[in-house]
C-alpha cells in the first residue's frame, strides 16, 4: 500500500496502527476528541483530527488511501459510519481500503468449540450485539457505494502498557477460574499486521478472524505470567465479583476457540507471536 492511512478512533489499536504506517513510509491521520490525546499524536508524527470538525474530516479523507475504523459502536450504531461515509461523498474521493475492526464477541458463545468467521453471528453480549450491527452497516454502505469494506474480528487485545503482566505489577491482577471457558487472545502488533496484510491484499466484503493460534483459559495466563515473573499468584475471585471489572467479565460470558486459518491462507498473515506466551515474554522485555 502507498499514500496515507486515516484511523478513525485513536486507541489502542488505532495508535499502534499509525504509527506502523509511518515505519512503512506513509503518512498517518488519527481521529481523537481529546485536545491532549490529538497533541501527542502531532508530536509522533501523525495528524490529529477531531471528528466533529467536519472540515478536517473531509481534508482527511480526500488524502486517504486506505481509512481504518477502530472506534467502538454506540448505541445508535458506529460512529465512523456516521462521520466518514458523509465525508467520502462530499470529497469524492474513495479510498482503496476501508477496514472496520470488529470484536468475535459477534461470535457468541460455542461451548468450547470452534468460530469460524461464516458461522451464523449469535453475540450473547450488549456490545457483541452493537458490533454485529456495526459490520452489516459497513458492508451495507460498501455494497452500496462500491467501496473495498473488510472486516476484522479480534479477540482480547494485548500487549505493553495492556496485558496481565501490568495487572499483577500494579496488584489489580485476579486469578479468574470457570471452568471449561476458554478463548483466544491477540497480540496488538499481531493485529495491526493482519491490517496491513489485507491492505496488500483487499477482498470486498471479506471478515478476518485474527487471533494466536492456542486458545486457553484465562487462570493458566495469569499462573504463567506470576510464575514467570516471580510474584504470588493474585487472589482467587469467581468471575463474576465486583473486583473483576466490567470489560474483562464479557469475555467469561462466551467459551470458544478461534481459527484463524482464513487469514492465514488468504492474507499470507503468521502472528509474530503465535502463543500467549511468546507475546507476553515481549511485554515483559519492553517493559
Amino acid at each position: 500500500m502507498a499514500g496515507s492511512l486515516l484511523v478513525f478512533g485513536g486507541g489502542y489499536v488505532g495508535a499502534r496502527a499509525a504509527a506502523e504506517a509511518l515505519r512503512r513510509g506513509l503518512t498517518a491521520t488519527a481521529t481523537s476528541r481529546d485536545a491532549g490525546r490529538r497533541a501527542a499524536f502531532e508530536a509522533a508524527g501523525v495528524a490529529g483530527v477531531d471528528p466533529a470538525d467536519e472540515a478536517a474530516l473531509q481534508a482527511a479523507v480526500a488524502k486517504a488511501s486506505a481509512i481504518l475504523v477502530t472506534a467502538p459502536p454506540e448505541a445508535t450504531g458506529c460512529p465512523g459510519l456516521r462521520a466518514l461515509i458523509p465525508a467520502i461523498t462530499a470529497s469524492g474521493a474513495y479510498p482503496d481500503w476501508i477496514g472496520y475492526v470488529s470484536s468475535t464477541a459477534v461470535y457468541g458463545d460455542r461451548d468450547g468449540g470452534w468460530a469460524f468467521e461464516d458461522d451464523e453471528l449469535n453475540a450473547s453480549s450488549l456490545e457483541g450485539a452493537r458490533r454485529v450491527r456495526a459490520e452489516a452497516d459497513w458492508l451495507d454502505a460498501g455494497r452500496g457505494m462500491g467501496l473495498t469494506v473488510q472486516i476484522f474480528r479480534l479477540p482480547g487485545i494485548y500487549g505493553p502498557g495492556r496485558s496481565v503482566v501490568d495487572r499483577l505489577r500494579d496488584g489489580s491482577a485476579r486469578l479468574v477460574r470457570k471452568p471449561g471457558q476458554i478463548f483466544n487472545r491477540i497480540h496488538v502488533d499481531d493485529a495491526v499486521s493482519g491490517l496491513f496484510a489485507s491492505m496488500d491484499r483487499p477482498n470486498p466484503g471479506r471478515a478476518y478472524t485474527l487471533a494466536d493460534d492456542e486458545p486457553a483459559p484465562a487462570d493458566i495466563v495469569m499462573e504463567w505470567a506470576a510464575d514467570r515473573m516471580g510474584l504470588p499468584r493474585p487472589p482467587e475471585v469467581c468471575w463474576t465479583d465486583p473486583s473483576v471489572s466490567d470489560a474483562m467479565r464479557r469475555f467469561y460470558l462466551d467459551s470458544k476457540r478461534l481459527s484463524n486459518a482464513r487469514a492465514k491462507a488468504e492474507l499470507g498473515w503468521r502472528p509474530t507471536y503465535p502463543t500467549w506466551r511468546e507475546g507476553l515474554e515481549q511485554v515483559l522485555a519492553a517493559n
